[in-house]
């Protein structure tokens, strides 16, 4: 039997019935915090932005830093790729929040990460904080994949409006450059948008573009099978004891792709800090409904979508 009441959640996972007692979720507190470091990290991204995309005119003669920060030729590609890029990780995190509220777990609001090094993306991204213990496979499908799948429908239109204004070239520089690796979904509306692209050629890549390509990344990492992750959360409930037996000897797969791109080497660290399995609840051996696996069968095939094995490749000459 399920159904649901202001106080009692009944649940049936595969015949296990069980009386949750859960209060309400208290209101938000501290919005001033999660305002300030939204703040912050809108104008970190924008001043990264803008530095890596700079478009000044020629013969510029800079006059100062400050100025130079605010040249229209700086402010506006920083914010085509921070406004996408904020709204792109806004909605992975408040995914979640929901699907917390709708749960009654207590969880805080989105807090962002500022980091103003112009080499990078101006920020660490996100994170909500779970008061909550979560109880269920149920929960943990529910706000592992909220999240994700937010974020994923937010690049989308980003995506395809920043490639379309991402310039073809038909060859790459002489000299030095960044090679950024292409997830299969960022090629194939590449391939749609501009099918004339000759072979051995690539995109001028827009910021708007940029920002979707980083949000595609996000999304892979943020899906990674292990521990606390959003990819541990759901992967465990689909297969429980299974997805446990599985975690290490997928965490060797994770450290075999650090030799085709050493960035892996550092998420296998990060797994190890969290905890490469992930930890048990009590409906392990009980099967997810079918709705619920469909959704996580939806999180495998978004990451598939934006996986890509060497995601940043620097080239010199």
């Amino acid at each position: 039997m399920a159904g649901q009441s202001p106080l009692i959640h009944w649940r049936n996972e595969g015949g296990l019935p069980f009386l949750l007692l859960r209060p309400p979720a208290p209101p938000p507190r501290r919005l001033w915090l999660h305002v300030a470091l939204f703040v912050a990290t809108l104008l970190s991204t924008t001043f990264v932005g803008g530095i890596s995309f700079a478009r000044l005119p020629e013969g510029f003669v800079p006059t100062g830093l400050v100025s130079t920060l605010l040249h229209p030729g700086v402010v506006h590609p920083g914010l085509q790729f921070s406004l996408p890029l904020m709204i792109i990780l806004l909605a992975h995190e408040m995914g979640h929040y929901l699907a917390c509220r709708r749960h009654r777990l207590d969880a805080t609001l989105p807090y962002f990460l500022p980091l103003p090094i112009p080499l990078g993306i101006g920020t660490l991204g996100a994170f909500i904080r779970i008061r909550t213990p979560i109880a269920s496979k149920r929960e943990l499908l529910d706000v592992g994949a909220a999240g994700p799948i937010a974020g994923f429908v937010a690049t989308l239109p980003f995506l395809v409006v920043g490639i379309a204004l991402s310039k073809p070239v038909a060859k790459l520089p002489e000299t030095g450059y960044i090679l950024y690796g292409d997830p299969l979904l960022f090629k194939a509306v590449g391939g749609m948008i501009h099918p004339q692209l000759a072979a051995g050629g690539d995109l001028l890549i827009h910021p708007t573009g940029f920002a979707a390509w980083v949000g595609l990344l996000v999304t892979a990492l943020n899906l990674l099978p292990f521990g606390q992750l959003d990819g541990g959360h759901i992967t465990y409930a689909m297969f429980g004891a299974w997805h446990r037996r599985a975690a290490w000897p997928l965490l060797l797969v994770l450290v075999g792709l650090g030799f085709v791109w050493t960035g892996w080497w550092i998420w296998a660290i990060i797994a190890l800090v969290m905890g490469v399995r992930h930890p048990r609840v009590l409906d392990e051996e009980y099967p997810l409904d079918p709705t619920r696996l469909r959704v996580g069968w939806l999180c495998l095939a978004i990451f598939v979508l934006c996986f890509t094995p060497q995601p940043i490749t620097i080239v010199v000459p």
